[in-house]
């Protein structure tokens, strides 16, 4: 059984947008983050990708993936999640191919299935006709791209390959927040990582799919689990509580179908949402880590025992930049002195 000492932290960061701010602040701040986080040794820096939302300015996930990895030296930098159904395989295999090109060895890849905010919105990317490949099909196209030498049409005529990009085995991680991407990356011999930062419901099902379905690959030989939760850490527990309720306000807003710029905190909640829309927040939250610094430390502890993750990357919706900077802080801390 892993200890803190020993289980990786990494971010993940979508670029919020705070009210009253701008898309430009928050890119800012991810660069700033980003330069945080190497410094206390986070091991991943992830950017979620999602299109046609007021709240996050990650959208154009690739072209921030190699601005954070310009700005830093170590940190691997990667995306979580490319929405693989959106786009072109090739096209893929050749941004990815061309990131790992300018900075070797610290580029991830990331791939999921979810729309990216709404059914309409991944219409409009996708521009889809009849007859296109599904995910596994496109996956193992993006596969043959990068782990590979580029793939032959059925005509057997034309022969297409990612340049840059072709072998370089850019690693390829499945990303889910249920059952499906669980199992095909199980079969397949690649990591997985749950978005238990918003599915905590289906977790504990989706990592024993996910080990159950387990084949050792050439790229790995054992199961590799990262779990992705919400991080709320201040000096005291008071403050930790309160600037949760920044992320509990996005759920909560996204409950009556409102995505929108993340909100300051507030002292209580108890007058800005019912009781049943309490518990539907709560259900999409209760594994979220929030509290003092030895609060963080034990939830954390019992989060790696109860899930054996080995690897935590941290989520964290705080409207105060400084505020987040000292909550990812905290986690570091708290991973590293057990």
């Amino acid at each position: 059984m892993e200890n803190l000492r020993s289980t990786p932290i990494s971010v993940l960061d979508p670029s919020p947008i705070i009210a009253g701010g701008s898309p430009e602040l928050s890119l800012r701040n991810t660069l700033d983050l980003a330069k945080k986080a190497e410094q206390w040794g986070y091991k991943r820096f992830w950017l979620a990708e999602h299109h046609n939302w007021a709240g996050m300015a990650s959208s154009a996930s690739p072209v921030v993936i190699g601005r954070v990895a310009a700005v830093t030296e170590k940190i691997r930098v990667g995306s979580g999640a490319m929405l693989l159904s959106h786009y072109s395989p090739l096209s893929v295999a050749e941004q990815f191919g061309t990131l790992e090109v300018f900075f070797p060895g610290r580029i991830d890849l990331g791939l999921g299935r979810a729309p990216g905010t709404d059914r309409f919105t991944a219409q409009v990317l996708r521009q889809r006709v009849a007859g296109e490949p599904e995910f596994a099909e496109r996956l193992q196209e993006l596969i043959a791209y990068l782990h590979g030498n580029g793939t032959q049409a059925s005509n057997g005529v034309h022969s297409f390959h990612a340049i840059p990009g072709e072998n370089t085995k850019v690693p390829i991680w499945l990303l889910g927040s249920a059952f499906y991407s669980a199992e095909l990356a199980g079969q397949l011999g690649l990591p997985f990582s749950f978005a238990g930062h918003f599915a905590p419901g289906n977790m504990m099902e989706a990592l024993a799919i996910y080990r159950e379905s387990f084949r050792s690959s050439e790229v790995l030989d054992k199961p590799y689990v990262l779990l992705s939760v919400q991080v709320s850490a201040a000096d005291t527990e008071k403050e930790a509580q309160r600037l949760a309720t920044s992320m509990y306000q996005k759920f909560l807003l996204l409950t009556r179908g409102h995505a929108a710029p993340l909100q300051p905190p507030v002292d209580s909640m108890d007058t800005v949402w019912s009781e049943d829309e309490r518990k539907a927040v709560e259900d999409q939250l209760f594994t979220s880590i929030i509290g003092d610094p030895s609060a963080v430390k034990q939830q954390l502890k019992e989060l790696i025992h109860k899930t054996e993750a080995d690897e935590i990357m941290a989520h964290t919706e705080i409207f105060d930049h400084e505020a987040r900077l000292r909550s990812y802080e905290i986690l570091a801390e708290a991973a590293k002195n057990n």
